[in-house]
């Protein structure tokens, strides 16, 4: 009798691999950034329908207002649409949508837009999505540390009670648990500054499959990786 497969509880992804998608087809990179916002949708149906809880989307980083002024426009542009589009599909499929980053950086519309999609599908019990936006782990981390140092200096917390379990209180993510798989799209295998604290003990899977291609079959490849790998911690395999 075969092994039943184990399937990961939260689930990181790095969408990358649009331009490239939208370049071998002679379609402007805007083409590509359209058709991988449309496989957003596409593989959250799919990590629910696999019993994925959560699952995390790496969609615009801290650095990536770095690209040239027009694409970052016509990014911020699809982004706030598909957000604003997202909450009836949401609420159809019971998602619970939140978004994770510094978004003081967006714009006001875009704010309000994030605001109603987390509080329409806030009391949804279904797969937990975020989306990564304005994103970067130093940002994060740097914030934290901030964060702690005011609580310090304001006599909240002494110097001895920072623990482990304090700065995850402080993280993005401190509603769900630290993912367990990191799936990264287009061929590249780094990490480019996404979630480094929480990443910590997860498997990694690099793909050559660019994030318009990637469908349920992908992600069904890389939860069977996820499955042939001996977990470990602290030299001790984790228990199946």
């Amino acid at each position: 009798m075969s092994e039943e497969r184990k399937i990961p509880k939260h689930i990181a992804i790095i969408l990358d691999g649009n331009g490239r998608w939208a370049k071998r087809r002679h379609l402007p990179r805007k083409a590509g950034h359209a058709e991988g916002a449309r496989n957003v949708e596409r593989i959250c149906r799919a990590a629910k329908e696999l019993g994925v809880e959560y699952i995390t989307m790496y969609a615009f980083s801290t650095e990536n207002w770095k690209r040239p002024q027009d694409e970052v426009d016509a990014l911020m542009d699809l982004l706030e649409s598909e957000l604003r589009s997202s909450i009836k599909r949401a609420m159809k499929n019971d998602l619970r949508m939140r978004v994770i980053g510094d978004r003081t950086a967006l714009s006001e519309s875009f704010q309000k837009t994030i605001h109603e999609l987390e509080e329409t599908t806030a009391g949804n019990t279904g797969l937990d999505v975020s989306i990564a936006l304005n994103y970067g782990s130093r940002d994060e981390i740097t914030r934290v540390v901030k964060r702690i140092a005011g609580d310090v200096k304001a006599g909240r917390y002494d110097t001895d009670d920072i623990f482990e379990a304090l700065i995850d209180e402080c993280l993005d993510t401190n509603m769900v648990p630290d993912p367990e798989l990191l799936i990264r799209t287009g061929g590249e295998q780094r990490l480019s500054n996404f979630l480094l604290w929480q990443l910590a003990y997860a498997e990694f899977y690099f793909t050559d499959v660019t994030w318009p291609d990637f469908d349920k079959k992908e992600l069904e490849k890389a939860i069977d990786y996820f499955n042939h790998v001996d977990r470990r911690f602290g030299g001790l395999k984790e228990d199946k």
